[in-house]
C-alpha cells in the first residue's frame, strides 16, 4: 500500500498553519454584527447565504486531516449546545497563532501543552463569580423598563448606531428612581387614534414591558409605540436604513403580521403574565440583536408558559416545536402557528380543500411507506444488492398488487390522513391522493409523539399491522392563511396547517423573499432557542459583550506578571519542574493574546471601534480601569449593570445610555474554549501526518511534494 510520511514541525507547524487558516474564514461572525456570506455551488451555482461556522464548515472541501479534525469539533458543539460555534471557530485560529509564537521562541511542547492547559482550567473557575443566576436576571428585567430617547446628531441626522446596531435593541435600565413617573399603559401623551392601544398594531413583544419592539419604519406617519411601558414617541426613532429591501425585518407590515387576529395564529401575551415576561426578557437577552426570532420565541413561551402554568414548569418544550420555511413572503409575516405547518404539493392542497373542515381519521407510520422497506432488525447489508431473488413472469403486477392491497387497507378503516416518518413511494402517494387520502412524509418522530398524544394514534411500522385501535380522530387539515388572512398560493408548494384539539406542538413560520435567506433564518431561530433552553436548565448566565473573557485576560495577564508569586494559584502549584516554570510567563502571554484578540475583533465587528488597532486600545483601557479598581469581576460586573463593559468614549454618540443587557450561556461557552484549546494541543502534538491509498501520484504531482517522504 503506497504511503507518504509528512513532518508536521517542519519548520512552522503546518498543521497549526491550517488550523488557523481554517479559522480565519469565519472571524466576522463573532459578536451581534455578523457579516453574512454567500457560498455558491459551483454545479448548480445556487447561493445559501449563511451565518454560521456550521455551515461555513460544511460548504468548505475539508480534505485535510486538520480540516476535519475542525468539522468534527464544531460538529459536536453544534449538536450539544446548537450555539457558541463561532467563539470555538475564533479561539482555535487565535490559540494556533498564540501556540506558533511560542514554538517560535523555542518553548518545549510540553511546556505549552500544561500551561495552557492550566490556565484555562484556572479562567474557568475565575469566571465563576461572574455567574447571574436566571431567577435575578428575570427578576431584574421584569422591573426595568425602556426609556425612550430620539438620538440626533450635531448634523441633524438621526445617528447611526441608534438605528443599525442590533444592540441597541436590548435596551434596559437597571432601576426605576422613585421620583420617575411610570405612564399607565392605557395613557398616551398624544391625541387621536394612534394613542389607542386597542387598534395599535404591535407586535409579540407588546406583552413584555422593557423592550422597544415597535419602530418606527421609513415614510410612516403614525406614531411609533414602545411597547410595554405605555409610551409613544414618533421621535424616538425617525428613520431605520436597511442595505436592502428584502432584508428589512421591520416596518409597518411586521406589526400586523403579529397581530394573530387571524385562525391559525398567536397573539402576543398580555402584559400582566409575569412569569412569560421575565422568560421574553430573558430571551432577548440571549438574542444577540435577533429580533425576528425573538418575537417568534416570545409568543412560543407565552403559549407553552400558559399550558405549564398549573404545573409551574418553567422550561422551554423543545419537543413540541417545528419550523416551516416558506419561501415568496417577505420576513414581515413570519409567526407563530399552533399544530403542524408543513409544504404540500398543488394534489396534496386540493385533498385538503376537498376535506373542509372534516374530522380526519390519522395513522402514523414509523418509517417508510414503500414496498422494500424494513425496520431497522430486518434492514440488509447496504452494500450487498439483490438483482433478482426468484423468477417472477407476472414482471410489474407485484408492485401494481402491492399498491393496491395498501390503498384498500387504508380505505378499510376510513384513513384520510397518514404521516409517515420517512420516505413515501410516489406511486402510492398518486393512488391515495385520487382516493382523496392525504399522505404526508418525512414527518418528525416529536410531531408523530404529539399527534398519537392528542389523537389516540398508535404509530405502526407497516400498514400491514394496522389495526382500529392504531387510527386516531380528531384530527384536520387546512391551508395556511398569512397574517392578513389569505392563502398562500406560491406555485409548486404550498403551507398547509395539519392540527388535533389539544395538540401542544407549535411551528415558528419563518417567511422570506429570498431562497438563499432560508437556511438562514432556521438556524438563527434555533440558535436562540436552544440558548433559552440551556439558560434555563443551567439557571444561571454570564454577562455579555465581552464580559467574561475580559475577566480571563485580566486573569492571566495578573498570572503572567506574577510567575513566583505564592498562594493558591494552581498553574503556579502544579508546575512539575523549575525549567516549566521559566516558560510559564511566554506561554501565559500566549493565552492571552487569544483572549485581546478575540475582545478586539468582537468590538469592531459590533462597530465599537474604527479599526482592530482602536479596538485593542479600548481593551487596554479597560484592563486598566479594571486594575486601578482593585476587584477586576466587581468593575466588569459594575460595567455591566451600567449599560456594556466594553463601552469606548470614541463612539458615535458618547452620551447615549444604551443600558444593554446582552446574556451568554455558561457551559456552552466554557465548553467551546476547552474543545478549541484541546483541538489546537492535539494538533500541536501530531508529530507527523501519514497518508495511505491512492493519493500518492496527487501528492507527487503537487507543489507540496517536497514536504512529503514516500514510503
Amino acid at each position: 500500500l503506497p504511503m507518504a510520511f509528512r513532518d508536521m514541525n517542519a519548520r512552522r507547524h503546518i498543521g497549526l498553519q491550517q488550523l488557523s487558516a481554517l479559522a480565519s474564514t469565519g472571524r466576522t461572525f463573532l459578536g451581534p454584527m455578523k457579516s453574512h456570506k454567500f457560498i455558491v455551488d459551483e454545479i448548480t451555482k445556487q447561493s445559501t447565504l449563511i451565518c454560521s461556522a456550521v455551515r461555513l464548515l460544511e460548504s468548505l472541501d475539508l480534505t485535510s486531516a486538520v480540516g476535519q479534525l475542525l468539522n468534527e469539533t464544531i460538529q459536536a458543539q453544534n449538536k450539544e449546545f446548537k450555539t457558541g460555534m463561532s467563539t470555538l471557530l475564533f479561539l482555535v485560529g487565535a490559540w494556533s497563532n498564540a501556540v506558533v509564537e511560542c514554538l517560535q521562541q523555542n518553548v518545549p511542547v510540553p511546556a505549552i501543552v500544561s500551561v495552557m492547559s492550566e490556565g484555562l482550567s484556572s479562567c474557568c473557575e475565575r469566571v465563576q463569580c461572574l455567574q447571574i443566576p436566571i431567577h435575578d436576571v428575570k427578576k431584574e428585567l421584569c422591573s426595568s423598563r425602556v426609556r425612550p430617547k430620539a438620538f440626533e446628531s450635531k448634523t441633524g441626522q438621526a445617528g447611526r448606531d441608534g438605528l443599525t446596531n442590533p444592540w441597541d435593541l436590548l435596551c434596559f435600565q437597571r432601576d426605576i428612581s422613585a421620583a420617575e413617573e411610570v405612564i399607565p399603559v392605557n395613557s398616551c401623551s398624544h391625541q387621536g387614534d394612534d394613542c389607542n392601544f386597542n387598534k395599535l398594531l404591535v407586535s409579540p413583544l407588546a406583552g413584555f414591558g422593557s423592550v422597544a419592539s415597535v419602530v418606527k419604519a421609513a415614510g410612516d406617519k403614525s406614531s411609533s409605540a414602545l411597547s410595554g411601558s405605555g409610551v409613544t414617541a414618533s421621535s424616538c426613532i425617525t428613520r431605520k436604513l436597511t442595505h436592502s429591501r428584502h432584508f428589512s425585518t421591520l416596518g409597518k407590515g411586521h406589526f400586523a403580521s403579529q397581530q394573530g387576529i387571524f385562525q391559525g395564529h398567536l397573539s402576543g401575551p398580555p402584559a400582566d403574565v409575569c412569569g412569560c415576561c421575565g422568560l421574553g426578557h430573558l430571551a432577548v437577552a440571549l438574542s444577540h440583536g435577533n429580533q425576528t426570532s425573538v418575537e417568534l420565541l416570545q409568543s412560543i413561551a407565552a403559549y407553552q408558559q400558559e399550558r405549564a402554568e398549573c404545573s409551574g414548569n418553567s422550561q422551554i418544550n423543545i419537543a413540541g416545536i417545528v419550523t416551516c420555511c416558506v419561501l415568496g413572503l417577505p420576513e414581515s409575516y413570519s409567526c407563530v402557528s399552533p399544530g403542524f405547518v408543513t409544504l404540500v404539493s398543488p394534489e396534496q392542497a386540493s385533498v385538503i380543500k376537498h376535506f373542509a373542515d372534516k374530522p380526519l381519521r390519522v395513522l402514523l407510520m414509523d418509517g417508510d411507506l414503500t414496498e422494500g422497506y424494513r425496520h431497522l432488525g430486518f434492514n440488509r447489508p447496504p452494500n450487498v444488492r439483490t438483482i433478482l431473488e426468484h423468477p417472477n413472469p407476472q414482471g410489474g403486477r407485484a408492485a401494481d398488487a402491492w399498491l393496491s392491497r395498501m390503498s384498500d387497507i387504508l380505505m378499510s378503516f376510513e384513513v384520510n390522513l397518514v404521516l409517515v416518518k420517512g420516505n413515501v413511494c410516489r406511486n402510492f402517494m398518486e393512488r391515495c391522493m385520487a382516493s382523496r387520502i392525504l399522505v404526508i412524509g418525512c414527518v418528525a418522530r416529536d410531531v408523530l409523539c404529539a399527534f398519537g398524544a392528542a389523537t389516540g394514534a398508535q404509530a405502526v411500522t407497516y400498514l400491514s399491522q394496522l389495526n382500529a385501535s392504531s387510527v386516531g380522530n380528531g384530527a384536520w387539515a387546512e391551508l395556511w392563511k398569512s397574517s392578513d388572512g389569505r392563502a398562500v398560493d406560491l406555485g409548486e408548494l404550498l403551507p398547509a396547517r395539519i392540527s388535533a384539539g389539544g395538540i401542544p406542538l407549535l411551528t415558528a413560520v419563518l417567511t422570506t423573499a429570498l431562497p438563499s435567506k432560508a437556511q438562514l433564518l432556521e438556524d438563527q431561530f434555533w440558535t436562540l432557542l436552544y440558548r433559552l433552553h440551556h439558560a434555563l436548565k443551567d439557571g444561571k448566565v454570564f454577562p455579555g459583550g465581552g464580559a467574561v473573557e475580559l475577566l480571563c485576560l485580566s486573569h492571566i495577564q495578573a498570572l503572567a506578571e506574577q510567575p513566583g508569586r505564592p498562594g493558591n494559584d494552581r498553574v503556579v502549584r502544579e508546575l512539575p519542574s523549575p525549567w516549566l516554570a521559566e516558560y510559564k510567563p511566554i506561554v501565559l502571554q500566549a493565552l492571552a493574546s487569544g483572549w485581546r484578540r478575540y475582545l478586539s475583533v468582537l468590538l469592531w465587528n459590533a462597530a465599537r471601534a474604527s479599526s482592530e488597532l482602536e479596538a485593542g486600545a479600548s481593551v487596554d483601557h479597560h484592563l486598566q480601569k479594571s486594575a486601578a479598581c482593585g476587584s477586576p469581576s466587581a468593575y466588569i460586573l459594575e460595567e455591566f449593570r451600567r449599560g456594556g463593559v466594553l463601552r469606548s468614549g470614541s463612539e458615535p454618540f458618547p452620551e447615549q445610555v444604551t443600558d444593554l443587557r446582552v446574556c451568554d450561556n455558561v457551559a456552552a461557552k466554557t465548553e467551546a474554549w476547552r474543545r478549541a484549546l484541546d483541538l489546537v494541543l492535539l494538533v500541536l502534538q501530531t508529530d507527523a501526518e501519514i497518508i495511505t491509498g491512492p493519493r500518492r501520484n496527487q501528492i507527487l504531482n503537487s507543489p507540496v511534494s517536497s514536504e512529503f517522504m514516500f514510503l
